[in-house]
């Protein structure tokens, strides 16, 4: 599909693990016949990205991306039933980072006309968004929430000094706790780069980052928050 800007055999499957029959959801060109509402991609090359199931299992997100003729980047949020039914648009088309919150929430970077580009929790099959963080998340990251909701897990990408923030946010409180200021060296950008892409464990009570700072590579750093994330 080199050729091809919205490939009819390209798209979303479901795979039965048990048996391997797979079946195709969506294909490119089914979903670039929606009306564009944001940036025109009917031109442009187009494909998926970041499929996501919600906690219970029964709906799942994925983007729809491209670029303008300009280098524009444009990306709309849809979400599905495990099925493939019941599709709905949930961004028009500047979306990056997304977490489920809850089988009916979700939380994503993105731009509204409420606050502009900043992190809301959307209301999955509503035009409902609600902003989060609004003067403590200030930039796009990899956002997660911590199993009892209260906290969110996100990073940054790198600031002036070249460094990396990842953070945690008090959903309650308002405030955001950062967790370590690890530097990135400047051979680490554009696809080079090493995003923290913080990870939480199980039980809420440690985090896992991908850093370069201790000038071995890129290396896996474990960060207890267990006395942050108790009180």
């Amino acid at each position: 599909n080199k050729d091809a800007p919205t490939p009819e055999d390209s798209g979303i499957w479901r795979m039965d693990l048990r048996t391997g029959e797979k079946t195709l959801l969506f294909s490119v060109a089914d979903i670039a016949k929606i009306p564009y509402t944001r940036g025109d991609g009917r031109r442009a090359k187009q494909y998926f990205n970041h499929l996501l199931f919600s906690p219970d299992g029964r709906r799942f997100i994925f983007l729809h991306i491209w670029l303008t003729e300009g280098g524009r980047f444009w990306a709309r949020m849809f979400t599905a039933n495990s099925d493939g039914k019941e599709l709905y648009l949930l961004d028009p088309g500047d979306v990056s980072h997304f977490w489920w919150r809850d089988p009916e929430h979700v939380l994503a970077w993105a731009w509204h006309p409420s606050y502009g580009d900043k992190f809301y929790v959307f209301e999955d099959r509503t035009d409902k968004a609600q902003v989060v963080g609004l003067n403590a998340m200030r930039e796009d990251g990899h956002c997660s929430y911590l199993p009892d909701k209260r906290w969110v897990l996100c990073d940054t990408y790198p600031d002036k000094e070249r460094r990396q923030n990842p953070y945690l946010y008090n959903v309650a409180a308002g405030k955001r706790y950062p967790l370590g200021h690890f530097y990135s060296s400047r051979e680490y950008t554009g696809e080079w780069r090493c995003d923290n892409h913080p990870r939480f464990s199980p039980d809420g009570r440690k985090v896992v980052i991908d850093s370069p700072h201790g000038g071995n590579g890129r290396q896996m750093y474990l960060i207890d928050i267990s006395q942050m994330v108790s009180g």
